[in-house]
């Protein structure tokens, strides 16, 4: 049997999740993974597609998914009975940090002569203490790794050096750590493609559709997402995604940007597939109108929902081109917070009537839903502040004479501060103080018991202990005042408010219990409580599938998922008997 070139495995965020005890409370409870972020990064997607049409064989193994849905699956046995020529770990999200790193450590006990490639942005943030752990071989470092990476696999194959791999942090034979210059930073992104149809070829030759699924629940809910950009032209304090962070992670001055008609191809692609809703993850407009309209012209008449996410308010005209191509429009807008001192703070410099404004207008061109995203944690904001983002709610709902329609979320800025970040490069500035600096001290903390004693930072308005506190409460009166609406039935309301109170049980259990026992009693109590803890882990201040949007059954097109079955084992077999 052949053996991939290059196998990615994607780590639950902590290893041992299964057998640990820890409340994670609302740390997902606004994204589709589960606490333990099972959702792997879109760029595996792109990395596979990009290296099959370079002759390399891949292979994705979405680890977190495979333990999240089986008790019975072993990772370590796994692990050991499929080797590699070389596997890669995404280090993207620095929630993963504990798992990722375990699963090295597991690799490089079963396949001591493969080498061992981490990317994503916390990989290279952390690139030069990364490279340091022994588990560890080449760090590859940007937000653009397809030709670098099929450069290191090319050396891989010769046993070559990669000494003219750019973007590389890596090992010698000898151990000497060497970090080429990062020369690779492409101006557009016409290179690359969403993968979709490479994934259904790899699920039928590999025979294993649950690795490749991307978050636990995908089957259910085939949500695709297609990437319109890598970079940003905005200042978002906590976010290192911002210009800030590219240009310290990878020198990117500008956004390169998807060419829009081959971003309207992905879209034909993605809904060939599923019927689920597409998201365009990126704000159309960083590339101008010209960008956003050439975009919409050439996506029309794709139906099926769509979301799409704005990064400052939108006005009547714009909104109206949206619902004409998109009819089935699902809008995220993410203020952050309701208070102008926040969000300028935040570096976010609209009004409140530019929010307001920019909810009506998507509304009354027909727009399928409108969600709206509050965080707390953030620069300037007060426990007061974070609870009358509710009283704004209901202001913006009363306006819309009850709008359903208009689905307002809070959730914690958790469980850390983004390396590279305005706020992480500079706390004092913005009011935060860290208890996270390094990538270990974040990898030691997600082995705490509860997510406010993961969380990275506290603020000079909020310490952990509010922080977790005013969560708690602004979820338990967002979620009455979305009742009383009809935003969620009477019985969803009444689960999420007893998950609320179970979990405010639970964390002042545990804190009496961090307070006043050893370590060996708090860990026995602590898996005592698993089965109440894991009960009280999903869904917390709000019911995930709040999040979801009906698609109907089934939720793939199945017709087209057979014809390409039947042509890829065609191809297969036709490819096979071609070389015989």
């Amino acid at each position: 049997m052949t053996i991939p070139d290059l196998t990615f495995l994607h780590a639950p965020s902590l290893y041992d999740f299964r057998r640990r005890a820890t409340l994670w409370g609302p740390i997902s409870d606004v994204v589709p993974s589960t606490p333990i972020y099972d959702m792997y990064p879109i760029g595996f997607a792109a990395l596979c597609d990009y290296l099959e049409r370079h002759g390399f064989r891949t292979r994705i193994v979405n680890l977190a998914v495979r333990m999240v849905r089986s008790d019975r699956f072993d990772a370590e046995d796994f692990i050991a009975r499929h080797p590699s020529r070389a596997f890669g770990i995404d280090l993207h999200w620095l929630p993963h940090a504990q798992g990722a790193l375990e699963v090295a450590r597991i690799v490089r006990q079963y396949h001591p002569e493969s080498p061992i490639i981490f990317g994503g942005f916390s990989a290279t943030y952390f690139h030069d203490e990364l490279i340091r752990y022994p588990q560890v071989d080449y760090v590859l470092r940007g937000d653009s790794t397809e030709e670098p990476l099929r450069m290191l696999m090319e050396c891989i194959r010769e046993g070559r050096e990669p000494v003219d791999v750019p973007n590389l942090t890596w090992k010698d034979r000898r151990g000497k750590v060497h970090i080429n210059p990062h020369t690779y930073l492409p101006a557009d992104l016409s290179h690359i493609r969403p993968g979709f149809l490479q994934m259904v070829r790899s699920v039928i030759r590999d025979r294993d559709l649950i690795s490749y699924a991307p978050f636990a629940h995908w089957l259910e809910y085939p949500i695709m997402a297609v990437l319109t950009v890598r970079g940003c032209t905005q200042h978002c304090a906590v976010c290192g995604g911002c210009y800030e962070g590219h240009a310290r992670m990878s020198g990117r001055r500008w956004p390169a940007f998807r060419p829009p008609e081959d971003l309207a191809q992905d879209v034909r692609e993605a809904r060939r597939l599923s019927r689920g809703p597409i998201f365009i993850l990126g704000e159309l407009r960083l590339a101008g109108m010209d960008y956003a309209r050439r975009f919409l012209r050439a996506v029309q008449g794709v139906p099926g929902p769509f979301m799409m996410e704005f990064f400052w308010p939108v006005d009547r005209a714009y909104a109206e081109e949206l619902a004409a191509a998109l009819p089935d429009l699902i809008v995220e807008f993410s203020p952050d917070s309701h208070d102008p001192a926040v969000r300028r703070a935040l570096g976010k410099g609209y009004s409140n009537e530019g929010i307001e404004e920019t909810v009506r207008n998507c509304l009354d061109v027909g727009c399928r839903r409108f969600d709206l995203f509050f965080m707390i944690g953030l620069p300037q904001q007060t426990p007061a502040s974070a609870l009358e983002t509710v009283e704004y709610c209901e202001y913006l709902l009363r306006k819309l004479d009850g709008d359903p329609r208009l689905v307002p979320f809070t959730a914690p800025l958790a469980p850390f501060l983004d390396p590279g970040s305005l706020a992480f490069e500079h706390p004092d500035r913005f009011g935060y103080r860290l208890f996270c600096r390094t990538l270990e001290d974040h990898r030691r903390a997600l082995l705490a018991p509860t997510w406010k004693h993961i969380l990275s930072y506290e603020t000079v308005w909020m310490d952990r202990d509010t922080l977790a506190e005013t969560t708690y409460e602004a979820g338990f009166r967002l979620n009455r005042l979305k009742a009383r609406y009809g935003i969620v039935s009477p019985e969803k309301a009444r689960e999420t408010e007893e998950r609320i109170r179970r979990a405010r049980s639970l964390m002042a259990h545990i804190d009496r219990l961090l307070a006043t026992a050893p370590p060996e009693e708090v860990e026995r109590e602590m898996l005592r409580l698993k089965p109440e803890i894991d009960r009280a882990n999903t869904s917390t201040v709000c019911d995930k599938r709040e999040l979801d949007v009906p698609i109907g059954w089934p939720p793939f097109h199945v017709w087209e998922l057979f014809k390409l079955g039947v042509s890829e084992v065609w191809r297969m077999v036709w490819g096979r008997n071609g070389r015989e």
